[in-house]
This record gives C-alpha cells, sequence and structure tokens, in this order.
C-alpha cells in the first residue's frame, strides 16, 4: 500500500486527520458476519442432536446429572437456611417479642436482638432467675408473659433401652407458647406428671398417648397426653410443664415471650435495653433485612474453604469435560464430510470450529435446562424427608437459590464448550480432501504437546509438594488439577508408541490399539478420565490408610487394654454405691476379675466455690526440658530441643504433659498401669511405707520425689505452692498416662483429703455397648454413670471408605470404557463388515470389543494408580520434612499403600472388559456398498 502525501498549507502529513468513519461499516461488516456464522452453527448443531440422538441422550445425561445433584443442594440449602424474618417468626410464633434478661446494667442491642455487648464497663452479669411478675412489671399493665427454658437431657426407659430426650420447658397450654409448636394429637401438659413428645420420640419409644414413660432412674414416670411438634428440632424431644422443673435448672437458656397491648417500638427497646434486657421484636425496619449473596461474608478461613471447594469443583468439571469430550470427538468424525463441505463453499478454520464449538453450546444449555429443572423439582418432592433425615428441622418458604442456579448452569455450558474444545480444533485442522473422501487422516502428534504436559507434571507436582508442606489443601489440589491436565497432554503421545508396540500382538488387540492410536480425540479423553478417578481415589486411600497408622502409634492409652473406668456423672445428688456393689455387677456382666476404687485429691484448707488446689510432682531444673511446648522457637533452638534427651517425650502436647495425681494403697495401682508383677511388688510396699509412685523415672532423685501443693484461693491471683520431698519409686513400664500415686500415709502428711473419683475394673476383653448398658442399668439406683473402655491403640479402619472411593472411581472407569467402546463399535462398523466379508468369525467382533475396553481401562487405570501413588508420596514426604523440624516433635507419616482399594481397582478393568464382551452382539454386521 502505498500513501500519497497531500500537501497542506504550513505542513505535511501521511494520512487524513479526523475519526475513522469509513472503517465503521467494515466492524458492523465483520459483527454481522460473525452474528451469522455463529447463528448459522447453532442451527447445523441443533439439527445435528436430532439426528444422532443416542449420542445426544448420552451428552445430556453425563452434563446434566452432576448439574441436577448440585441443584438439589442449592435449593435444600437455601430453604432450609431461614431468613431473618422467618427466625423472628419460628422464634416468637404470635407473640409481639422474645425478651432475655441477660445483665443487671445497660445494652447495647442489634435490631434483630441476636447480639448484644454492655454498653459500661462495669457491666455485671444476671446472677439471679427472673421470674414472671418482674418481667410484667417492665412492660406495664395489659401484658401476659410466657417462659421457655432449655431443660438438660433427660434419659427414659425404651423397650430397646434407654433414651435420651432433648427437654423444652414450657406451658404449652398458654396460648403465647402454643404458636411455638404444631399439635399433631392430643392436648398441652396441665400438670408436672404430664409431658408431651415429638413424632420421632413417640416412635423411638414405642408409645401411645396415655401411656406411662418412666425415667432410667426409676425415680419419676411420666403420662404422654400430646404430641407435638418442634420446627427447629425433628428430633427426640420431650416438653416438660414448668411446675415438673425448678426454677433454676435450665437459668442460661431462659427466654420470655411476651404479648402487649400496642407494639414493641423503639422507644421500648431502649427502655428495656436500660435495664439488661434484649429484645427481639416482630416489626423490624424494612432497611434493617439483608439479603443473601452467593458468597457472603468471607473471611480468612472462609477463602481457604472457598478455594477448596471451588477446586475440588473444578475437578469435578475436568472430569466430565473428559468423559463427554469422546462423543464429541466422534460426532466430527461421522460429519467429516460436511465439514469438508463447510470448507469447500468457503469456510475457513474459524467457521469450522464454530460449528463443533455450537455442539457443546446447544448440548450444555440443554444439559443445564434439564438439571437444574430436574434438581429443583427433586428438591421440591423430596423436601420432607430432607427435613426429617438430614437437617432435623422444617425449612422456610420454597425457594430455590437463583443466583446458585445462574452460575451452575453457566458452569454446565462451560463444560459442554470445553468438551467440545478439542474436537473444535481436530475439525479445523483436517485434510479436506480427505474428509469428502471418507479417508480419515489423523494429524500427526506435535511434540510441543508432549513437552507442555511434562512441564505441568512437573510444575504440578512442585506446587502439590509446596502445598502439603504448608498444610494448605487448596495448593494441593492446584497442584492436581495442573498434573492431571499435563498428563491429559501426554497421554496421545504414550497412545501411539503404545500403538507401535501392538504389531507383535494378535489381531484383535492389535486392531483395538490401532484405533485408539487413530482416533486419540476420542480415546485419550477417556483415558484420562478413568486416570482421574483412579488416582484421585489411590491418593487418597493411601493418605488415609498412613494417617491411620500414624494416629495408631501416637495412640496415648488411659488405661491397660480392656480395662473399664467408671465415673459418676452426678455425684452430689445420690449415695455412692460401695465397692462390693460396683465388684458384684463387673463380675455379673464383665466377668471381672479385680476391681479398685480410684481416689483423687482435695485440700480441706481452701475454701470457696472459685478456690481449688492441685498437686503435681516436680522435675529438676537438670531433668527438665528448657524448651515448653507452647515456645515460638526459632529454627536454632528447635534443632537444640530434638537434639536434648530431655525433650523428647511425645506425649506431652503443644500444652505440657499433664499428670494425674491420685491416692492408692496398692490395690488400683496394678489394675491402673499394667506394669509387670515384680515392679508391682516393689512400686506397692513403697506405698505400704508411705512413699510415693510415679510412672515417669524423670521425676525420681536420689530415691525422693518432689511434690508441688499448689492452691489458689477466691480473689487473689498468686498461686500458694508448697514443696514436700517424700521417699519415691519409679514405676516402668506402663500403660496410661503419667501418674503420681500418693499413698494414704503421704496424702496425710500433706494435708490432703481423698474424694472418689470412679472404679478401675479389670476385664479380659473389651466389654461390648450391650454389657456396659445392663452393667448401668443394675447400678441405675445410685444415679447415672459413664464408662471408658479402653480398646487398645488399633488402627483406624478406612476399609468402608476406601472400598467407597474405589468403587466411585471403577464406576467411572466402567462408564469411561463403556462410552469409549461404543463409540469405537459405532464408527468401525465399516471395519467391521471388511471382517465379516474376509471370513472372519462372530467372535471377533466380541474379541475386538474386549480388547477396545482394555484399552481404555488397564491403561487409565495403571496411569491412575501410578499417579495417585506418586501424588500421595509427595504429600506425604513434604509433610515429614515439615514434621522433621516441627516443634514439638511429630510422628511422622508411614509410606502405605492402600491394598484394598488397590485391589477393587485391579479388578476394575477386567470387569469392563467382561461387561463389554458381554453386551456386545456377535454376528458381524454385512452392509452393501455402492461404488
Amino acid at each position: 500500500m502505498t500513501l500519497r502525501r497531500t500537501p497542506v498549507t504550513g505542513r505535511s502529513v501521511d494520512a487524513p486527520v479526523g475519526p475513522p468513519t469509513p472503517l465503521e461499516p467494515g466492524r458492523r461488516r465483520r459483527f454481522a458476519e460473525l452474528t451469522g456464522s455463529w447463528r448459522a452453527a447453532l442451527r447445523i448443531a441443533r439439527r445435528e442432536s436430532r439426528r444422532a440422538r443416542r449420542r445426544t441422550a448420552l451428552v445430556l445425561a453425563m452434563i446434566a446429572l452432576p448439574v441436577l445433584v448440585l441443584a438439589f443442594l442449592a435449593a435444600s440449602y437455601d430453604m432450609a437456611e431461614l431468613t431473618p424474618r422467618e427466625q423472628l417468626d419460628r422464634r416468637l410464633g404470635v407473640a409481639d417479642a422474645e425478651l432475655r434478661w441477660f445483665a443487671d446494667a445497660p445494652v447495647v442491642q442489634d435490631e434483630w436482638g441476636d447480639t448484644w455487648y454492655p454498653r459500661d464497663d462495669g457491666q455485671s452479669a444476671m446472677s439471679r432467675p427472673t421470674t414472671a411478675d418482674e418481667v410484667t412489671a417492665l412492660l406495664g399493665p395489659g401484658s401476659r408473659v410466657t417462659e421457655i427454658r432449655a431443660g438438660s437431657p433427660v434419659t427414659v426407659r425404651g423397650p430397646r433401652g434407654d433414651e435420651t430426650l432433648q427437654a423444652w420447658i414450657l406451658d404449652l397450654s398458654d396460648p403465647l407458647a402454643r404458636g411455638l409448636v404444631r399439635f399433631r394429637s392430643g392436648r398441652a401438659p396441665q400438670q408436672p406428671g404430664e409431658v408431651a413428645l415429638s413424632p420421632t420420640a413417640l416412635r423411638r419409644l414405642d408409645g401411645r398417648l396415655g401411656e406411662a414413660v418412666p425415667t432410667a432412674d426409676r425415680t419419676r414416670t411420666y403420662t404422654v397426653v400430646g404430641v407435638v411438634e418442634f420446627p427447629d428440632d425433628l428430633g427426640p424431644v420431650i416438653a416438660l410443664h414448668p411446675a415438673a422443673v425448678g426454677r433454676a435448672d435450665g437459668q442460661p437458656d431462659s427466654r420470655w415471650l411476651i404479648d402487649v397491648p400496642g407494639t414493641v417500638d423503639a422507644a421500648m427497646v431502649a427502655r428495656l435495653n436500660e435495664r439488661g434486657v434484649v429484645v427481639a421484636r416482630r416489626h423490624v425496619p424494612a432497611s434493617t433485612t439483608s439479603s443473601r449473596s452467593l458468597i457472603g461474608y468471607v473471611g480468612p478461613a472462609d477463602a481457604s474453604d472457598l478455594s477448596t471447594m471451588v477446586l475440588i469443583v473444578g475437578l469435578g468439571l475436568l472430569e466430565v469435560v473428559l468423559l463427554v469430550g469422546p462423543a464429541f470427538a466422534v460426532g466430527v468424525r461421522r460429519r467429516r464430510r460436511d465439514l469438508a463441505l463447510v470448507a469447500v463453499a468457503g469456510g475457513d478454520a474459524a467457521h469450522l470450529r464454530r460449528v463443533v464449538l455450537a455442539d457443546g453450546v446447544v448440548l450444555g444449555v440443554l444439559g443445564a435446562a434439564a438439571g437444574l429443572l430436574l434438581g429443583v423439582g427433586a428438591a421440591f418432592a423430596g423436601r420432607p424427608l430432607m427435613e426429617q433425615y438430614v437437617f432435623g428441622a422444617r425449612f422456610g418458604a420454597y425457594r430455590c437459590w437463583p443466583l446458585a442456579l445462574v452460575v451452575l448452569g453457566g458452569v454446565a455450558v462451560l463444560a459442554g464448550v470445553l468438551a467440545a474444545l478439542a474436537p473444535a480444533w481436530t475439525a479445523a485442522r483436517q485434510d479436506v480432501m480427505a474428509g469428502l473422501a471418507g479417508r480419515r487422516t489423523p494429524p500427526p502428534p506435535r511434540a510441543r504437546a508432549l513437552v507442555s504436559g511434562l512441564a505441568l507434571v512437573v510444575g504440578g507436582a512442585a506446587l502439590a509438594a509446596f502445598g502439603a508442606s504448608r498444610t494448605s489443601p487448596a495448593v494441593i489440589l492446584a497442584g492436581l488439577i495442573l498434573g492431571e491436565l499435563g498428563l491429559v497432554c501426554c497421554t496421545p503421545t504414550l497412545i501411539g508408541g503404545l500403538a507401535r508396540l501392538g504389531r507383535v500382538l494378535p489381531p484383535a488387540p492389535r486392531i483395538a490399539l490401532r484405533d485408539a492410536s487413530r482416533n486419540r480425540a476420542a480415546a485419550a479423553p477417556a483415558i484420562c478420565a478413568v486416570m482421574a478417578a483412579v488416582a484421585g481415589s489411590v491418593a487418597l486411600g493411601g493418605y488415609l490408610a498412613s494417617d491411620a497408622v500414624r494416629d495408631a502409634r501416637t495412640y496415648q492409652p488411659l488405661l491397660p487394654t480392656g480395662h473399664v473406668l467408671v465415673n459418676r456423672d452426678d455425684p452430689a445428688l445420690r449415695p455412692e454405691p460401695s465397692l462390693e456393689q460396683v465388684s458384684a455387677a463387673a463380675r455379673q456382666h464383665f466377668g471381672a476379675s479385680a476391681v479398685a476404687l480410684v481416689q483423687g485429691t482435695a485440700c480441706p484448707s481452701v475454701g470457696g466455690p472459685a478456690s481449688y488446689c492441685y498437686v503435681v510432682p516436680e522435675l529438676l531444673p537438670d531433668h527438665a526440658c528448657p524448651f515448653q511446648p507452647g515456645d515460638n522457637l526459632s529454627a536454632t533452638q528447635r534443632r537444640q530441643a530434638l537434639a536434648d534427651p530431655r525433650c523428647r517425650d511425645r506425649s506431652a502436647d503443644y500444652f505440657g504433659s499433664y499428670v494425674q495425681t491420685l491416692v492408692d494403697d496398692g490395690s488400683a495401682l496394678p489394675l491402673l498401669t499394667g506394669a509387670d508383677p515384680a515392679a508391682t511388688t516393689a512400686a506397692i510396699a513403697v506405698l505400704h511405707a508411705g512413699g510415693v509412685v510415679v510412672t515417669d523415672p524423670q521425676y525420681l532423685h536420689d530415691g525422693l520425689v518432689t511434690v508441688q501443693v499448689n492452691e489458689v484461693r477466691a480473689g487473689r491471683d498468686e498461686v500458694t505452692t508448697t514443696r514436700w520431698d517424700l521417699p519415691g519409686y519409679a514405676l516402668t513400664p506402663t500403660r496410661g498416662q503419667p501418674r503420681l500415686l500418693l499413698s494414704p500415709t503421704a496424702a496425710r502428711q500433706l494435708a490432703l483429703k481423698p474424694v472418689s473419683n470412679g472404679w478401675v475394673i479389670n476385664t479380659s476383653t473389651p466389654p461390648s455397648q450391650r454389657r456396659q448398658d445392663r452393667f448401668t442399668a443394675d447400678l441405675r439406683g445410685f444415679g447415672t454413670f459413664s464408662l471408658q473402655v479402653e480398646q487398645g491403640a488399633a488402627p483406624r479402619d478406612d476399609s468402608p471408605l476406601l472400598l467407597l472411593l474405589a468403587a466411585a472411581a471403577g464406576v467411572i472407569t466402567m462408564g469411561a470404557a463403556g462410552i469409549a467402546t461404543a463409540l469405537a463399535a459405532a464408527e468401525g462398523r465399516a471395519e467391521l463388515s471388511t471382517l465379516a466379508a474376509v471370513g472372519a468369525a462372530p467372535a471377533v467382533r466380541r474379541l475386538l470389543a474386549i480388547c477396545q475396553a482394555g484399552v481404555i481401562a488397564v491403561l487409565g487405570s495403571v496411569l491412575g494408580i501410578v499417579a495417585g501413588l506418586g501424588t500421595a508420596a509427595i504429600v506425604l514426604f513434604s509433610a515429614n520434612r515439615e514434621y522433621a523440624t516441627a516443634w514439638p516433635a511429630l510422628e511422622p507419616y508411614p509410606y502405605l499403600v492402600p491394598w484394598p482399594a488397590l485391589g477393587v481397582l485391579v479388578l476394575v478393568p477386567v470387569v469392563a472388559m467382561f461387561g463389554a464382551g458381554l453386551f456386545t452382539r456377535a454376528r458381524l454386521p454385512i452392509e452393501r456398498r455402492l461404488d
């Protein structure tokens, strides 16, 4: 192009000055061409979706299924999350407002009455229960109030054992309280001995109206007179009459529903706030109503969880793309003549790409619409089941979270477009003449794809290792995604290499490998989908197996294995059973050989409810570690601490090592420590002589143990410490936590009073839950008891979860293998006809299908197992590197292989191949060709 200079007075220019108006029509023309091109492409895609209905149904199912599940969860979650207005309606019922008397001084609250804080620094909390008369006096004449309290759980006897019911204390005969519940049958309790039960509680007790329900300790019997439902708690609930429970019970959870002649305005709220009362009123200004957003307020912890969730959704999206991709690739090959005609008619590479991408847009929109409609419909239809069995509460209004559904629909369309992206590029690169002639000419693999894939694999592994060292799940997932994308890029080259090795194989596997190599656009995504599922299952399984063994190694037992520690839950309410009574019940139900009383220590000289004392052994300075577990040490100090033998106590956690102090005459010592008989005999002799026994030899010096008695008195910040050097003995090795056992003589010398802490029982094997229930039932007359059974340091059994992960990966493997095999069979129909023409047996087709499924399933499973084991090794290695320099020293993760998961995953390809052979018709098609 030559620019002509136009002479202008005073200066010379090379181009005209002013806006480029002549270019505007060209831009509009290009925009119109682009719009028309997309319109034509969408019309072609719609026509093609009708012609290939089976492939269309397959793609729609794979896109719509995850959208359906997520739409169901989004709609259910939106209905379960009550709006502030719905929360108020549920809290107030028919009342005008709810009052909670928190303080004796002014408070400041929000508009909804959810949060409050003291207005003055000298504010004091309410220390006495309030009465209805006091609340009514605050409101004025004509007001009515009713109290609602959350009581302590009530344990009652049922046909299958004891049942614990959540208790609410309220007068259901009051109209203000009746608005909080829904009566299913019966009437409101009117006497202390009458109760109303929720439907769930009534089902668990197999009860009916008018029946008597005894408490577990048989001290009281209630009569069921009504069945009520609490919208916020659909579990087992019991409604008690206020006269059945004392006023002091449940005071912190007490609230008052009020009914006033007028309205509860801002002036009344301010007046009540001056008295320390927090108000939740029904009439709240509309400006304070908050609307839901998709994300809401996101803090640092929420941002990390959100990023992890986004990456998990990204992994799921990639899995869908890999599964749907082969269907688009086969569709492109079947339409190669049509695409070649578009190219002959003047279409360039961009037009061909748009034609294929339009398939993804159309099927993505259809899949999104179907998934959203079915998901929301299922959420609405399954609402009662979700309320009862998942959330345990009634939902709010019917709604479906439109913003979340829009995002899900966009993700579904994006999945369709991404699945069609690789076939679109393949279609733009095809040979036009070969397409018109019906020949397949797959493009040669590019070396840069292999290089890029290897770079992504290395970079993803490094990023996952970095995230493991920083314990960041989001970074680990990002590294896994990058590594998976890298393997996706490398898979076509790997398929090509395996096809070259197929020359030495029999005809059926050789043809299967050749087809996979020629149809890499369909085979590679299917193999990668299998690889991704298997890799995730193996990596998570390896981590869980290693974590279970690590937990078993770091487990600190409380008692010797099989022993039982019995504690009373309410020692101040009932008399204590004797040792003979506990022993009789233990021998009857546990087959116990020995039972001993466990006694703690108390300081009689310490008085007042806020005063206490604690007794601990003291370490000498040369025996104590110079670094405390909670210290923030530098790198040099951490190395010094890890190398110091005094700091190698793995029983100490970040809060330090706790030593339990007990008083014992030698009867409980063998049951608590599990030491060998010779050491136990020597320790009991020291106790009989008036000494003390420690289970950690660091506390023993020159045959003595220094014991600290620390007294803390009410109203004082200082601690009074008295030290005593007592003759001692170090009992090792022992089971359980570190202990200091004082003889009764030593306890009297230290002015300590023994107090009962429970009983320890020696059993041969850990008792079952049924035996524990029978044991506590025999002692029910003395109150309720809690049992701690030492099961030992058995590794956590994650086999069900590992098998579930392997089963999920197996379903994806069989699905991908089945899809790829069916598409390959449809694509290779002409070749099957050729085989039939040359005299191949009918079983050849079935054997060919088995080999085609085997290529997808076996290759994907092998790559997934290798990638999963490598991922688990990277994560565990990085975590151990971090633990190696941590203080206090942490137990490293062992490197374990999840053999149960691998066993299932090894069988999955065999099942996939067997299924392909079973569902494939053996008769070879014979088609007539007209040339």
